[in-house]
């Protein structure tokens, strides 16, 4: 029994369907570490005119004791901690067409006629042509919607109003430029709060300086994991471009030794594609950061995270997911859209939206930190 058109259709959305709900994003180009890390903890909200809004709490006036004896006079505070940091939520899309003419190309015709019923197949070809045209487009389709999502969780948000501000908008860097140094996690606003004004707002940022036979890095993180659960973060996902890697690697390799087990120091280890510290964590390469645009001075000796010439292979992310983290609207995860043929073209049209944010509660559990060679 020939297909009809409106088959033709159901299979081109179940397809997309499956193709979305499988673990498609696992299968992509270049691994993506970061977009696997927030959608698997991402939260759900309600809906609202236009921001995610969260209570956060400084405790900056806390009632103080006092001793006192017989009819002494007390006094009483009236503390007033709790603020509200606000984050806008976007709607983002993805979408693929398959043209009849593609269909025709590969085999099967369809004459669309009142109620699109005339289908016929060149050759006695079968339904698993199309499997093939839908492969390749879905593949695409989400390949390119995994790139582009993993590079705007990255990004901050300036570059594209429309897009969700990422993880650059509330991890932020101190760096040395000529001139000086820029704090840029001490300036700005996040979720409508100054990082100036509140310096629990912050997150922590440094450089380690790379020297042959040091092992300036391997301590520097050691004392700042210990800062960044001072106030209960807990800084559980480290990422790191290649370039930070390879220098905290000849660290480790430094102060180790090999022997017919493999490499061991018995505090750090190196695996196959994997680098882990004692007491700091499990070092993943992001390979985004390789190609992310780093931060370089501008005209005015301000500096952009959105236009430097060189990239952020030097940097590692330690990252609290509890504290950042990713909220989609109830009902609108990757959800697939299959919209009617236009009269005037002979082409089927899928998308998928997703409709959220990226939101944080807290910034001191989260590190940016550079390594850089002296």
């Amino acid at each position: 029994m020939p297909s009809t058109f409106s088959t033709l259709d159901h299979i081109v959305a179940s397809a997309l369907d499956f193709h979305v709900k499988s673990d498609a994003f696992k299968q992509t180009i270049q691994e993506k570490p970061l977009i696997g890390v927030f959608t698997k903890r991402q939260q759900t909200f309600p809906g609202g005119k236009g921001d995610i809004s969260l209570p956060v709490s400084f405790q900056s006036e806390l009632p103080a004791i006092s001793g006192y004896e017989g009819d002494d006079q007390v006094s009483y505070s009236n503390p007033q901690n709790t603020r509200r940091v606000f984050y806008p939520w976007k709607e983002i899309h993805a979408g693929i067409s398959v043209t009849l003419t593609e269909l025709k190309i590969d085999g099967i015709s369809v004459t669309d006629s009142v109620t699109g019923e005339n289908t016929s197949k060149h050759s006695g070809r079968d339904a698993t042509v199309l499997t093939n045209i839908l492969k390749a487009k879905l593949d695409d389709m989400t390949e390119g919607w995994a790139r582009g999502f993993n590079t705007m969780l990255w990004k901050d948000g300036t570059t594209d109003a429309k897009k969700v501000p990422g993880l650059s908008s509330f991890i932020k860097p101190g760096l040395e430029i000529t001139g000086g140094t820029v704090d840029l996690n001490a300036v700005g606003t996040t979720g409508g709060l100054s990082r100036a004004s509140n310096p629990l707002w912050r997150n922590r940022s440094g450089q380690f300086a790379y020297v042959a036979g040091q092992t300036n890095i391997i301590d520097g993180l050691r004392k700042e994991i210990r800062q960044l659960k001072r106030y209960g973060g807990k800084p559980t996902t480290i990422l790191c471009g290649s370039g930070f890697l390879e220098l905290l690697e000849k660290e480790i390799h430094n102060k180790g030794f090999y022997s017919m087990t493999g490499f061991s120091k018995g505090t750090n280890t190196i695996g196959m594609g994997a680098t882990e510290l004692l007491g700091v964590g499990e070092f993943v390469y992001d390979p985004t950061l390789d190609d992310l645009p780093g931060y370089a001075p501008t005209q005015n000796g301000d500096v952009d995270g959105e236009e430097g010439n060189n990239t952020r292979t030097n940097f590692c992310y330690l990252i609290d997911t509890d504290a950042i983290q990713l909220y989609v609207m109830d009902g609108e995860d990757k959800k697939t859209h299959n919209p009617a043929r236009p009269e005037d073209k002979y082409v089927i049209y899928k998308a998928m939206t997703w409709t959220g944010g990226m939101v944080a509660k807290q910034l001191s559990g989260c590190g940016v930190y550079q390594a850089i060679v002296d």
